[in-house]
């Protein structure tokens, strides 16, 4: 099961990162690909106690829907709604430069790896473990970068 806890998936993804242009076709969504960069720091940041969304978590989705979607062997499938603090356009931080953004999202995912999440909540599956936080970390990033076929 891929997880950030693993260097091999870390790199991975940064190669995948690498591989994506501005002009990159969506396969799905409204983002850009600078929109999707961007919107991955944010989660990011979310994830390191950085940057707040609203809360709405509930017994499914701390239980059945983030053990489905973290440890089910399943894509996440497009057009699943995010918090609109992440939502590209609504509260989501907006794109300034392309390479810029991607380098800052490069060195958050560094700075993920190696965070601890003790206090820190999804604002769908509730209080995660590190284990649950660094696969999440994996499978975001595979969902945006499949969203422009990397």
């Amino acid at each position: 099961m891929k997880s950030l806890e693993q260097p091999a998936v870390t790199n991975e993804v940064r190669q995948r990162l690498a591989a994506l242009r501005p002009d990159s076709k969506r396969l799905w969504g409204k983002m850009s690909a600078a929109g999707a960069i961007c919107h991955l720091s944010d989660a990011f940041l979310l994830a390191l106690g950085e940057k707040h969304a609203s809360d709405i978590s509930n017994w499914f989705s701390r239980s059945i829907m983030k053990f489905g979607g973290l440890y089910l062997p399943l894509k996440w499938p497009p057009g699943v709604p995010t918090r609109p603090e992440m939502e590209q356009g609504v509260g989501g931080t907006k794109p300034v430069d392309f390479e810029r953004d991607r380098l800052q999202l490069l060195q958050l995912i560094d700075r993920f790896v190696k965070a601890d999440f003790a206090g820190v909540t999804h604002p769908i599956f509730g209080r995660m473990s590190q284990r649950d936080w660094l696969r999440w970390g994996y499978l975001h990033l595979d969902h945006h970068l499949r969203q422009f076929g990397q």
